[in-house]
């Protein structure tokens, strides 16, 4: 078998050995950075310093891949998938040498790439992309070369709050440009307006509805300045957050199928449609969204793992499926949580669906508990038939994993009168005796029989 990149290949190509053995299955995987099977997820938290080491983000080096009879080939990048003669091949990043390898199967986990956009000066030193170690590492040395204390932060989702806040725990002075009308495009914008006054809490300079033009340098061709329409903002360090696209590159060369957000298409098995020993998961891929029913690209380390260790499964001879997703996600800002899951009100829009929303502020304790804080949670259910549609929460300490009691609802397919009866866990220093998902679910079953 031969595999490509990423943690989903380092998740199937164990459990592919487990099922198959080593003398039945020959597995050979190609990584063209440093390191195999870390969490990219952790980079904002070791440039924050939250995470003391790098190597605290690896789960597997290469060598222990290769104890367990996996021929990890690193700095090799795959350039070219010949799907007709089932073979690929193989460029040596530090060297000139290239090389077919035949496979049996065939497994692309090929990621997801940042989004550069084409700008002058974006290629300048000190424009940093944050999508793997190695570029952690570059981000890092630039924070430490650095002679004066200035970030600008491009974008405003997940990556470019968490770089934000990590810049800032750093001791640098953050403007944040943004080019929606409040950070956090993953939450209706009133939601989203909530993060915005707690990172200008924090001292960052919130730049909204601007976009940028261009990268200044100075005579030594570092950065020194962005440029929007409007206005300049000085920088001795630049941080994109913008966000990624699935890499497909090599699969579209290859003739295999993609979807409208630049994804590759597969069955639950996770096997490439219409190839019978092709699988591909990760960011790389397309996943079927269980509220809309329609297809979509979210990139999560922990879907990748899942991919994994479905593709091991049925690379292995056994069988496994992945029905889909709800769309959950979870960051913070400092003290402030920040989670979702389902569809925002556009979503909904763009699905064809009726809907009411409602909007509660509680707290995640009993009110006359110590430490008891604010949490704001908005709630979409259809119209008609009262289904939960999604939850957004922003608040204090124990307000992000509450999300996850609305993704088991969202994936059950449960009306929000089901979710206020649910027997959640009470004690004043957990929760009010009325859970704020339950607050919000009983609010949003009024609305539905209103409406």
């Amino acid at each position: 078998m031969f595999a490509r990149g990423g943690g989903g290949v380092c998740a199937a190509a164990p459990q592919a050995r487990r099922l198959r053995g080593p003398d039945e299955l020959e597995i050979v995987a190609f990584e063209r950075g440093h390191f195999s099977s870390y969490s990219a997820c952790g980079i904002p938290y070791w440039v924050g310093g939250d995470v003391e080491d790098r190597d605290q983000l690896v789960a597997r080096s290469p060598e222990e891949h290769r104890e367990r009879g996996i021929d990890l080939r690193m700095r090799t990048e795959v350039v070219e998938i010949d799907v007709t003669g089932r073979r690929v091949r193989a460029r040596e990043v530090d060297g000139a040498g290239e090389y077919w390898t035949s496979y049996d199967k065939l497994v692309i986990a090929t990621g997801a790439r940042p989004v550069r956009p084409e700008l002058p000066g974006i290629d300048a030193a000190g424009v940093h992309g944050v999508q793997t170690l190695d570029d952690g590492q570059a981000l890092l040395d630039s924070l430490r070369a650095a002679t004066g204390r200035r970030a600008v932060v491009v974008g405003a989702g997940y990556i470019g709050v968490e770089m934000a806040e990590a810049l800032i725990r750093r001791g640098y002075e953050v403007t944040v440009v943004n080019r929606g009308a409040e950070p956090m495009s993953t939450l209706d914008p009133d939601m989203g307006c909530l993060v915005r006054e707690a990172m200008t809490g924090l001292g960052i300079t919130m730049v909204d509805d601007a976009e940028v033009t261009k990268v200044l340098t100075g005579d030594d061709g570092h950065v020194r300045a962005v440029a929007t329409r409007d206005a300049e903002y000085p920088a001795d360090v630049v941080v994109l957050g913008i966000g990624v696209r699935p890499e497909t590159s090599l699969a579209r060369a290859a003739g295999l199928p993609v979807g409208a957000f630049g994804g590759l298409l597969t069955d639950l098995s996770m096997r490439v449609r219409g190839h019978e020993d092709i699988w591909a998961g990760g960011d790389c891929v397309e996943v079927l969204d269980l509220v809309s029913g329609r297809e979509r690209h979210i990139a999560l380390g922990t879907h990748a793992n899942k991919h994994g260790r479905i593709i091991g499964t049925n690379v292995g001879g056994g069988y496994a499926t992945f029905p889909g997703v709800v769309g959950t996600a979870v960051s913070k800002v400092c003290d402030l949580e920040i989670a979702r899951t389902g569809l925002r009100e556009k979503d909904a829009r763009r699905a064809g669906l009726q809907y009411v929303t409602v909007t509660v502020e509680t707290t995640g304790r009993a009110r006359y508990y110590p430490g008891a804080a604010p949490m704001t949670v908005k709630m979409l259910a259809e119209r008609d038939s009262g289904r939960l549609l999604g939850v957004q929460i922003v608040g204090r300490e124990g307000a992000a994993k509450r999300v996850d009691i609305a993704a088991v609802a969202l994936t059950a397919g449960l009306t929000v009168e089901q979710v206020t009866s649910l027997d959640l866990g009470y004690a004043p220093p957990f929760s009010p005796v009325w859970d704020p998902i339950q607050v919000a679910s009983r609010k949003a079953a009024g609305a539905v029989r209103n409406a």
